[in-house]
């Protein structure tokens, strides 16, 4: 049979990286970085996370391997073109041979960019969009320290252009770290509202993973549970942040939420998020809880059935009720479940005008998340979106 014969619109692909979760993971990282031959390692980090002393441990961990190292830290909350580019230099002239990512989403973004700028001899700018990067980076381990992002799993990497107020998609598998320390440990650091910011944005991740006309069984199976763990827990790790149990159960739903999202890609919500956040130089996990509920109100009709899914597993009883009940009912679940830690703000609270929509719905629509989005929305029905969120 000829390749022109076959259907390959079903084929779903599945790409995670090896990686070790439990508390204690991050004390391996002298062991992997020494299995990938390394003789210099850059970490990639950023000032808060140094001063907890992570990144003292992690120095440890290779110095009893003999494996010398250097830092850096220069790492906003929103990595930039700048950023990524001055530690691609540094990895360069300070012939460094693997990169050690510790920290949220923005170290290890940053690491991931680092490394395939090296690797391409190439601008950043030049990897946007799906499937732009033709090599690899150099080994990459990450250590997540927020419950959140999943970058340490996934097939992204989101970099900020400031010149243009954008954030720039890359998405390929060639940003997969080659290993992910999962130690929930390392997010008793984190303070309330950064912990409900992340939490957001692992629920909202799983939620868009699972309705995306990119989705599949293997997918839908994390997308739900991490649904599940993330809305169950929440509220009481928030209320009690230096409980270890509940870290755990939050890491854990980050980490279905990465394996989710990274194979079934994401929708409007992160695409509206990152130009939002992308345009005011905003926290991602908030711009994802500000348009949460106004997308999946949009959104709803597309895929009703799997929207109530979403809602089940939430922990919404939503037997015998029509699709309109079930509809208002999740809205109000997502509404309560933002008031209940705190993260209520509106688009007009982080300083967003009329006057800006226009602009925010156009790149929205240019954002790679919007082709696996439910349904196509129209620039009108964006803006419709941005305006219902102020």
């Amino acid at each position: 049979m000829s390749n022109e014969a076959i259907d390959f619109s079903n084929l779903r692909k599945f790409v995670v990286p090896e990686f070790i979760y439990g508390s204690g993971a991050r004390f391996l990282v002298g062991r992997y970085a020494k299995n990938f031959g390394a003789n210099k390692v850059l970490i990639v980090t950023d000032p808060g996370i140094i001063k907890t002393g992570l990144v003292d441990d992690v120095i440890s961990c290779l110095n009893s391997e003999e494996i010398s190292s250097i830092i850096y830290s220069d790492v906003s909350p929103n990595p930039s073109i700048e950023q990524v580019m001055a530690g691609a230099d540094i990895y360069k002239t300070k012939s460094c041979n693997v990169i050690i990512a510790i920290g949220g989403g923005s170290p290890m973004d940053c690491a991931k960019g680092i490394g395939i700028v090296h690797s391409n001899q190439m601008h950043i700018k030049e990897f946007e969009g799906a499937d732009k990067v033709p090599i690899p980076g150099p080994p990459l381990i990450c250590i997540p320290t927020t419950a959140g992002t999943s970058a340490d799993v996934s097939q992204f990497a989101i970099i900020s252009d400031r010149e243009k107020k954008t954030k720039m998609a890359i998405v390929s598998k060639t940003v997969v770290p080659d290993v992910a320390l999962i130690d929930p440990v390392t997010t008793l650091t984190m303070d309330p509202y950064l912990t409900a910011c992340t939490s957001m944005d692992a629920l909202t991740q799983s939620i868009e993973a699972y309705v995306s006309n990119a989705s599949s069984h293997t997918t839908d199976l994390f997308a739900l549970e991490s649904i599940r763990i993330i809305s169950e827990h929440i509220t009481d790790t928030i209320q009690n942040p230096g409980n270890i149990e509940l870290r755990d159960k939050m890491m854990l739903g980050s980490l279905y939420s990465g394996m989710a999202f990274s194979n079934a890609s994401l929708g409007a919500v992160h695409a509206m998020a990152l130009s939002l956040g992308g345009f005011l130089d905003l926290p991602h996990g908030e711009c994802n809880a500000i348009l949460l509920e106004h997308v999946v109100e949009f959104n709803f009709n597309s895929e009703p059935e799997r929207f109530a899914k979403v809602g089940e597993s939430m922990g919404l009883d939503l037997n015998g009720m029509s699709g309109k009940k079930v509809k208002s009912a999740l809205i109000k679940k997502i509404k309560d479940l933002k008031e209940s830690v705190g993260v209520n703000r509106t688009l007009k609270n982080v300083g967003v005008k009329e006057k800006d929509i226009t602009e925010l719905a156009k790149r929205s629509l240019e954002d790679a998340c919007m082709i696996t989005n439910p349904c196509r929305p129209s620039l009108k029905e964006i803006e419709g979106i941005f305006k219902n969120a102020l």
